[in-house]
């Protein structure tokens, strides 16, 4: 009697026991059930955006370089030897003033000689003008002088004429020569280098024409060049003004207005040069500097925007996937500006046309879509 009462209590225990484990297996089978449905049915859940035109404003951050508004690099012209230098680095000058001056002694004597010569040749000419002045008044007496000497002594007086004005150039340019000797600023600016010291010697064809005697650079007024890509040269010829920084002045930025553009690219970098005009009377800016250029580009009207989650690159093509009756289609574009995470589009594409907002190249053509909330 007690057997059976312990094999019934064994009974029910082990029934209690597997119950659990049958429910385990029915929700096991229920989830395989779900998921064997959902491959079924194979729909992706996306986010849908409807398509419209807008514009989009963007800028493109470009490095640049800060210039000099004009240098040169002073030459002497003639061989000769550094008698004085008036200035050194870091001198401001103004135009016309005496940077340094030179001592050539042989060019003194070609002075002298050329002077002798014209002296020479003035008085070949007073000579001859009088002898044929002179031949002139008594041939009006008739048979007194023959038409022959007459025109000799013009001859004679024309062609001293001739000597002397070559006599006389070649005094102009002994003397234009002498006036090399003292080297002036073409223009107000800052000596940046000075490559001289009395003494040396210099000239075209001398030890000291491997470099110049100064460098002078104008830097009141500054040039920033900035090399536009080739993509952006259409948009880049809208900007006006453009902003820029640099990284020994944190911190500030400086506006600088857009005053000449090249109108061609660069044959090697493919890019078209700007430049802007920049003030610079505190002497805040240094040419040479590198600047972080940002310009405005302002872009087109009317063009569909979408975010840049929406489009999908592989190595065919770049594209977009538009909802059609609930299945995916992948529609090629090609990308414009971009900004803020939004991207410019071009392609066949419509007003209200729905896009897959967070796209992928796993999604095929011809995939059922179904649009959740965003």
């Amino acid at each position: 009697m007690n057997i059976n009462k312990y094999s019934l209590s064994y009974r029910v225990m082990a029934a209690a026991a597997l119950l659990p484990i049958g429910l385990f297996f029915t929700a096991c089978h229920s989830s395989r059930a779900d998921d064997e449905n959902e491959k079924e049915d194979g729909r992706v859940q996306v986010k849908i955006i409807h398509l419209q035109k807008s514009q989009l404003d963007a800028s493109l951050k470009l490095p640049g370089e800060i210039k000099p508004f004009q240098f040169a690099d002073l030459y002497a012209k003639v061989n000769s030897y550094v008698k004085n230098v008036n200035v050194d680095l870091g001198s401001q000058v103004t135009a016309g003033q005496v940077l340094a001056t030179l001592d050539a002694p042989e060019m003194n004597t070609q002075l002298l000689e050329a002077q002798s010569r014209l002296h020479t040749k003035e008085a070949m000419f007073r000579a001859s003008r009088a002898t044929y002045e002179r031949l002139l008044k008594t041939s009006k007496v008739p048979g007194t002088i023959s038409p022959n000497d007459l025109d000799m002594a013009f001859e004679k007086m024309s062609a001293d004429s001739a000597e002397l004005l070559s006599s006389r150039s070649s005094y102009h340019e002994v003397q234009q020569m002498l006036g090399y000797l003292v080297i002036r600023a073409p223009f107000s600016g800052v000596i940046s280098q000075r490559n001289v010291h009395p003494g040396t010697y210099v000239g075209p064809a001398g030890k000291g024409s491997d470099k110049p005697l100064f460098r002078l650079e104008e830097q009141q007024k500054l040039r920033l060049s900035v090399a536009v890509p080739e993509i952006y040269t259409d948009d880049a010829h809208h900007a006006s003004h453009v902003r820029f920084t640099v990284k020994s002045l944190p911190g500030d930025t400086f506006t600088a207005k857009v005053n000449r553009i090249a109108g061609s690219l660069d044959v090697k970098l493919r890019s078209e040069i700007l430049e802007m005009d920049v003030a610079n009377k505190t002497a805040r800016l240094l040419p040479g500097m590198y600047a972080e250029v940002q310009m405005p580009m302002p872009g087109k009207k009317d063009v569909y925007i979408v975010p840049k989650s929406a489009i999908i690159s592989n190595s065919e093509k770049v594209f977009v996937i538009k909802a059609v009756n609930n299945k995916a289609v992948w529609i090629p574009v090609k990308c414009g500006n971009e900004s803020n995470g939004q991207v410019e589009v071009f392609g066949d594409l419509s007003d209200n046309d729905q896009l897959v907002q967070n796209g992928s190249d796993e999604i095929k053509e011809g995939t059922p879509l179904t649009a959740v909330a965003k």
